[in-house]
Protein backbone atom coordinates (compact mmCIF):
# COMPACT_ATOMS: atom_id res chain seq x y z
CA UNK A 1 0.00 0.00 0.00
CA UNK A 2 1.51 3.49 -0.82
CA UNK A 3 1.84 6.54 1.32
CA UNK A 4 -1.92 7.61 2.67
CA UNK A 5 -2.73 10.82 4.06
CA UNK A 6 -5.10 12.37 6.62
CA UNK A 7 -7.28 14.26 3.96
CA UNK A 8 -7.81 11.30 1.67
CA UNK A 9 -9.62 9.14 5.03
CA UNK A 10 -13.57 9.01 5.82
CA UNK A 11 -15.48 11.94 7.58
CA UNK A 12 -14.41 12.01 10.96
CA UNK A 13 -11.27 10.14 11.44
CA UNK A 14 -8.68 11.29 13.88
CA UNK A 15 -5.45 12.12 13.16
CA UNK A 16 -4.28 11.07 16.30
CA UNK A 17 -3.92 8.35 18.85
CA UNK A 18 -6.12 8.59 21.76
CA UNK A 19 -6.78 4.94 23.50
CA UNK A 20 -3.46 3.37 25.20
CA UNK A 21 -3.70 0.16 26.83
CA UNK A 22 -0.30 -0.49 29.26
CA UNK A 23 1.03 -3.72 30.42
CA UNK A 24 4.04 -4.24 32.91
CA UNK A 25 2.07 -1.90 35.56
CA UNK A 26 4.78 -3.24 37.94
CA UNK A 27 7.88 -2.45 35.97
CA UNK A 28 10.30 0.14 36.70
CA UNK A 29 9.64 2.00 33.35
CA UNK A 30 5.92 2.00 33.32
CA UNK A 31 5.70 5.05 35.60
CA UNK A 32 7.77 7.21 33.81
CA UNK A 33 5.87 6.10 30.66
CA UNK A 34 2.68 6.47 32.45
CA UNK A 35 2.82 9.83 33.75
CA UNK A 36 4.60 11.49 30.89
CA UNK A 37 1.52 10.19 28.76
CA UNK A 38 -0.95 11.59 31.70
CA UNK A 39 1.16 15.00 31.60
CA UNK A 40 -0.07 15.23 27.62
CA UNK A 41 -3.68 15.34 28.66
CA UNK A 42 -4.21 13.87 24.93
CA UNK A 43 -4.73 10.61 25.87
CA UNK A 44 -7.13 7.79 28.05
CA UNK A 45 -4.97 5.10 29.85
CA UNK A 46 -5.77 1.61 30.54
CA UNK A 47 -3.56 -0.12 32.84
CA UNK A 48 -4.31 -4.42 32.10
CA UNK A 49 -2.15 -5.98 35.01
CA UNK A 50 -3.29 -9.67 36.32
CA UNK A 51 -5.96 -10.47 38.44
CA UNK A 52 -4.21 -11.26 41.96
CA UNK A 53 -1.97 -7.89 40.81
CA UNK A 54 -2.10 -5.04 43.88
CA UNK A 55 0.05 -2.55 42.08
CA UNK A 56 -1.22 1.34 42.75
CA UNK A 57 -1.27 3.22 39.93
CA UNK A 58 -1.99 6.91 39.15
CA UNK A 59 -4.94 8.57 39.29
CA UNK A 60 -6.62 9.11 35.68
CA UNK A 61 -5.59 5.73 34.67
CA UNK A 62 -8.23 2.46 34.47
CA UNK A 63 -7.05 -0.55 35.62
CA UNK A 64 -8.59 -3.58 33.65
CA UNK A 65 -7.70 -7.05 35.15
CA UNK A 66 -7.34 -10.14 32.81
CA UNK A 67 -6.81 -13.57 32.97
CA UNK A 68 -3.68 -14.11 30.36
CA UNK A 69 -4.33 -17.66 30.27
CA UNK A 70 -7.13 -16.47 28.83
CA UNK A 71 -7.00 -15.61 25.03
CA UNK A 72 -10.97 -13.90 25.06
CA UNK A 73 -10.21 -11.94 28.20
CA UNK A 74 -6.87 -10.35 26.44
CA UNK A 75 -8.92 -9.56 23.37
CA UNK A 76 -11.37 -8.11 24.89
CA UNK A 77 -9.11 -5.97 27.21
CA UNK A 78 -7.84 -4.47 23.78
CA UNK A 79 -10.94 -3.51 22.05
CA UNK A 80 -10.97 -0.28 20.96
CA UNK A 81 -7.19 0.59 22.00
CA UNK A 82 -5.13 2.49 18.96
CA UNK A 83 -1.76 1.71 20.93
CA UNK A 84 -0.20 -1.28 23.29
CA UNK A 85 2.56 -0.18 25.03
CA UNK A 86 4.41 -3.26 26.78
CA UNK A 87 6.60 -3.16 28.96
CA UNK A 88 7.37 -5.98 31.29
CA UNK A 89 11.13 -8.03 32.44
CA UNK A 90 13.35 -9.11 29.92
CA UNK A 91 13.11 -12.43 31.64
CA UNK A 92 9.54 -12.83 31.68
CA UNK A 93 7.73 -15.52 29.95
CA UNK A 94 8.23 -15.34 26.33
CA UNK A 95 4.92 -16.68 25.90
CA UNK A 96 3.30 -13.62 27.93
CA UNK A 97 4.17 -11.73 24.90
CA UNK A 98 3.21 -13.92 22.11
CA UNK A 99 -0.22 -13.76 23.59
CA UNK A 100 -0.45 -9.81 23.54
CA UNK A 101 0.34 -9.73 20.76
CA UNK A 102 -2.20 -12.34 19.03
CA UNK A 103 -4.64 -10.42 21.29
CA UNK A 104 -3.89 -6.47 19.43
CA UNK A 105 -4.46 -8.26 16.21
CA UNK A 106 -7.26 -9.92 17.13
CA UNK A 107 -8.55 -6.59 18.54
CA UNK A 108 -7.64 -4.46 15.55
CA UNK A 109 -5.15 -2.19 18.12
CA UNK A 110 -3.15 -0.58 15.09
CA UNK A 111 -0.24 0.01 17.00
CA UNK A 112 2.06 -1.73 19.67
CA UNK A 113 5.16 -0.64 21.48
CA UNK A 114 7.38 -3.70 21.86
CA UNK A 115 8.74 -4.24 24.89
CA UNK A 116 12.00 -3.34 23.10
CA UNK A 117 12.81 -0.28 25.73
CA UNK A 118 17.19 -1.10 25.66
CA UNK A 119 19.72 -1.69 22.60
CA UNK A 120 19.16 -1.43 18.87
CA UNK A 121 16.88 -4.53 18.13
CA UNK A 122 18.51 -4.70 14.21
CA UNK A 123 22.14 -4.90 15.77
CA UNK A 124 22.03 -8.39 14.96
CA UNK A 125 25.08 -8.89 16.28
CA UNK A 126 25.22 -7.54 19.48
CA UNK A 127 21.50 -9.01 19.99
CA UNK A 128 23.88 -12.14 19.66
CA UNK A 129 26.54 -11.51 21.85
CA UNK A 130 23.85 -9.78 24.33
CA UNK A 131 21.50 -12.80 24.36
CA UNK A 132 18.27 -10.03 24.43
CA UNK A 133 18.89 -9.10 20.98
CA UNK A 134 17.65 -12.53 19.68
CA UNK A 135 14.80 -13.05 22.26
CA UNK A 136 13.23 -9.68 20.49
CA UNK A 137 12.63 -11.42 16.62
CA UNK A 138 10.07 -13.37 17.27
CA UNK A 139 7.97 -10.93 18.23
CA UNK A 140 8.67 -8.27 15.32
CA UNK A 141 7.97 -11.72 12.91
CA UNK A 142 5.34 -12.80 14.36
CA UNK A 143 3.41 -8.86 14.40
CA UNK A 144 4.56 -8.74 10.49
CA UNK A 145 3.13 -12.85 10.10
CA UNK A 146 -0.77 -11.31 11.73
CA UNK A 147 -0.35 -8.41 9.48
CA UNK A 148 -3.11 -6.77 11.82
CA UNK A 149 -0.76 -3.87 14.24
CA UNK A 150 2.07 -2.12 12.99
CA UNK A 151 5.26 -2.37 15.70
CA UNK A 152 7.91 0.22 16.86
CA UNK A 153 10.31 -0.20 18.58
CA UNK A 154 11.76 2.53 21.52
CA UNK A 155 16.07 2.25 21.39
CA UNK A 156 17.35 4.04 24.79
CA UNK A 157 20.15 1.48 25.44
CA UNK A 158 20.48 1.01 29.20
CA UNK A 159 18.62 3.18 31.76
CA UNK A 160 21.52 5.22 32.80
CA UNK A 161 20.47 5.89 37.16
CA UNK A 162 19.36 2.09 37.25
CA UNK A 163 22.57 1.02 35.55
CA UNK A 164 24.93 3.13 37.35
CA UNK A 165 23.42 2.39 40.84
CA UNK A 166 23.29 -1.49 39.99
CA UNK A 167 26.59 -2.80 41.16
CA UNK A 168 29.82 -3.70 39.36
CA UNK A 169 28.18 -5.98 36.81
CA UNK A 170 26.72 -2.99 35.42
CA UNK A 171 28.58 0.55 34.69
CA UNK A 172 31.08 -1.05 36.79
CA UNK A 173 30.99 1.10 39.88
CA UNK A 174 29.90 -0.94 43.52
CA UNK A 175 29.61 2.50 45.86
CA UNK A 176 29.60 -0.13 49.28
CA UNK A 177 33.00 -0.01 48.58
CA UNK A 178 33.59 2.79 46.79
CA UNK A 179 35.37 0.63 43.82
CA UNK A 180 35.30 0.64 40.13
CA UNK A 181 36.15 -1.98 37.51
CA UNK A 182 37.40 -0.21 34.34
CA UNK A 183 36.98 -1.78 30.85
CA UNK A 184 39.87 -1.35 28.55
CA UNK A 185 40.73 2.38 29.31
CA UNK A 186 37.52 3.34 30.00
CA UNK A 187 37.25 5.62 27.40
CA UNK A 188 34.64 3.78 24.97
CA UNK A 189 31.67 5.87 24.88
CA UNK A 190 27.84 4.12 24.85
CA UNK A 191 24.40 5.94 24.66
CA UNK A 192 22.63 5.37 27.73
CA UNK A 193 18.84 7.43 28.61
CA UNK A 194 17.37 7.91 32.11
CA UNK A 195 13.99 6.57 32.75
CA UNK A 196 11.91 10.02 32.25
CA UNK A 197 13.28 10.89 29.23
CA UNK A 198 12.44 7.62 28.14
CA UNK A 199 9.32 8.39 29.40
CA UNK A 200 8.92 11.88 27.48
CA UNK A 201 10.00 9.91 24.43
CA UNK A 202 7.08 7.78 24.46
CA UNK A 203 5.02 10.90 25.33
CA UNK A 204 6.09 12.69 22.41
CA UNK A 205 6.25 9.81 20.04
CA UNK A 206 2.33 9.20 20.23
CA UNK A 207 1.32 12.74 20.43
CA UNK A 208 2.66 13.27 16.86
CA UNK A 209 -0.14 13.06 14.02
CA UNK A 210 -0.73 9.45 12.72
CA UNK A 211 -0.88 10.12 9.20
CA UNK A 212 0.74 13.59 7.13
CA UNK A 213 -2.15 15.88 6.81
CA UNK A 214 -1.38 15.73 2.79
CA UNK A 215 1.05 14.96 0.19
CA UNK A 216 2.41 18.59 1.16
CA UNK A 217 3.25 17.66 4.62
CA UNK A 218 6.53 17.41 5.91
CA UNK A 219 5.87 17.17 9.54
CA UNK A 220 7.04 13.52 11.27
CA UNK A 221 3.96 11.63 11.87
CA UNK A 222 3.51 8.28 13.78
CA UNK A 223 3.65 6.40 10.31
CA UNK A 224 6.87 7.46 10.16
CA UNK A 225 8.19 5.14 12.37
CA UNK A 226 5.56 2.24 11.11
CA UNK A 227 7.70 -1.28 12.12
CA UNK A 228 10.69 0.96 12.93
CA UNK A 229 12.89 1.86 15.62
CA UNK A 230 13.31 5.49 17.23
CA UNK A 231 16.70 6.33 19.11
CA UNK A 232 17.00 8.08 21.82
CA UNK A 233 19.65 9.04 24.40
CA UNK A 234 20.10 11.00 27.42
CA UNK A 235 23.97 11.04 27.55
CA UNK A 236 26.80 9.81 25.02
CA UNK A 237 29.22 8.81 27.90
CA UNK A 238 32.09 6.27 28.89
CA UNK A 239 33.22 4.88 31.98
CA UNK A 240 35.89 7.68 32.60
CA UNK A 241 33.20 10.17 32.13
CA UNK A 242 30.61 8.30 34.57
CA UNK A 243 33.93 8.90 37.13
CA UNK A 244 34.89 12.49 36.65
CA UNK A 245 31.27 12.61 37.38
CA UNK A 246 30.84 10.31 40.79
CA UNK A 247 34.23 12.47 41.86
CA UNK A 248 32.37 16.03 41.26
CA UNK A 249 28.87 14.85 42.69
CA UNK A 250 30.75 12.85 45.75
CA UNK A 251 33.86 15.71 46.44
CA UNK A 252 35.83 13.05 46.67
CA UNK A 253 39.50 12.29 44.43
CA UNK A 254 40.62 9.46 42.42
CA UNK A 255 42.85 8.12 44.86
CA UNK A 256 39.82 7.52 47.20
CA UNK A 257 38.84 5.02 45.05
CA UNK A 258 39.76 1.21 44.56
CA UNK A 259 40.21 0.65 40.78
CA UNK A 260 40.48 -2.71 38.84
CA UNK A 261 41.56 -2.92 35.22
CA UNK A 262 39.84 -5.57 32.68
CA UNK A 263 38.74 -5.98 29.33
CA UNK A 264 35.51 -5.25 28.02
CA UNK A 265 35.71 -8.68 26.04
CA UNK A 266 37.20 -10.63 29.05
CA UNK A 267 34.55 -8.98 31.30
CA UNK A 268 31.75 -10.13 28.96
CA UNK A 269 33.74 -14.00 28.67
CA UNK A 270 33.30 -13.78 32.52
CA UNK A 271 29.82 -13.67 32.44
CA UNK A 272 29.25 -15.82 29.87
CA UNK A 273 30.69 -18.07 32.37
CA UNK A 274 28.78 -17.25 35.62
CA UNK A 275 25.31 -17.46 33.61
CA UNK A 276 26.12 -20.45 32.92
CA UNK A 277 26.09 -21.84 36.38
CA UNK A 278 22.58 -20.32 37.02
CA UNK A 279 23.30 -17.01 38.21
CA UNK A 280 21.55 -14.34 36.72
CA UNK A 281 24.70 -11.67 37.63
CA UNK A 282 26.45 -13.25 34.62
CA UNK A 283 24.13 -13.07 32.55
CA UNK A 284 23.90 -8.84 33.45
CA UNK A 285 27.62 -8.88 33.07
CA UNK A 286 27.99 -9.65 29.72
CA UNK A 287 25.35 -7.89 28.40
CA UNK A 288 26.80 -4.68 29.80
CA UNK A 289 30.31 -5.35 28.99
CA UNK A 290 28.90 -6.36 25.31
CA UNK A 291 28.28 -2.37 25.07
CA UNK A 292 32.09 -1.76 26.19
CA UNK A 293 33.52 -3.56 23.13
CA UNK A 294 35.56 -1.01 21.58
CA UNK A 295 35.61 -1.95 18.22
CA UNK A 296 31.60 -1.77 18.68
CA UNK A 297 30.37 -0.11 21.28
CA UNK A 298 26.36 0.47 21.85
CA UNK A 299 26.79 4.12 20.42
CA UNK A 300 23.96 3.91 17.77
CA UNK A 301 24.19 7.97 18.04
CA UNK A 302 27.52 7.56 15.86
CA UNK A 303 25.65 4.86 13.30
CA UNK A 304 22.15 5.48 13.07
CA UNK A 305 21.76 9.10 14.40
CA UNK A 306 18.81 10.22 17.38
CA UNK A 307 15.67 11.32 17.00
CA UNK A 308 16.04 13.42 20.40
CA UNK A 309 15.71 16.81 18.14
CA UNK A 310 12.57 15.70 16.38
CA UNK A 311 10.60 14.28 19.52
CA UNK A 312 11.82 17.40 21.55
CA UNK A 313 13.59 15.90 23.98
CA UNK A 314 15.40 18.44 26.32
CA UNK A 315 18.82 17.86 27.31
CA UNK A 316 19.44 16.61 30.31
CA UNK A 317 22.15 17.33 33.38
CA UNK A 318 24.64 14.14 34.20
CA UNK A 319 25.73 15.11 37.62
CA UNK A 320 21.33 15.07 38.07
CA UNK A 321 21.00 11.46 37.19
CA UNK A 322 24.99 10.34 38.85
CA UNK A 323 23.14 11.26 42.32
CA UNK A 324 20.03 9.68 42.03
CA UNK A 325 21.38 6.55 41.06
CA UNK A 326 24.26 6.36 43.78
CA UNK A 327 21.24 7.27 45.98
CA UNK A 328 18.94 4.64 44.65
CA UNK A 329 21.89 1.73 44.61
CA UNK A 330 19.63 -0.69 42.69
CA UNK A 331 20.90 -4.28 43.49
CA UNK A 332 18.59 -6.77 41.60
CA UNK A 333 20.85 -9.36 39.87
CA UNK A 334 23.77 -7.14 40.36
Amino acid sequence: MGQQYASDQPSGYNNHVEKIALVGAGGRIRKHITQALLNTGKHTIIAITRQDSDNTLPGGVTVIKVDYNNQESLVEALKGQHVLIITMNVMAPPDTQTRLIYAAATAGVPWVLLNEFGGDPYDVEKGKDGIVGAMKVPFRDQIERLGKSSYIGLVCSFWYEFSFGGGSNRYGFDFEDRSLVIMDDGKTKINTSTMPQVGRAVASLLRLKTLPDDKDDKSPSLVDFKDKAVYISSFTVSQQDMLESVLRVTGTKLEDWKITHTTAKDYWKSGQEVFKTGDAAGFVRLLYARAFFPDDPENYERTRGLHNELLGLPQENLDEFTKIGMETRLTLAA
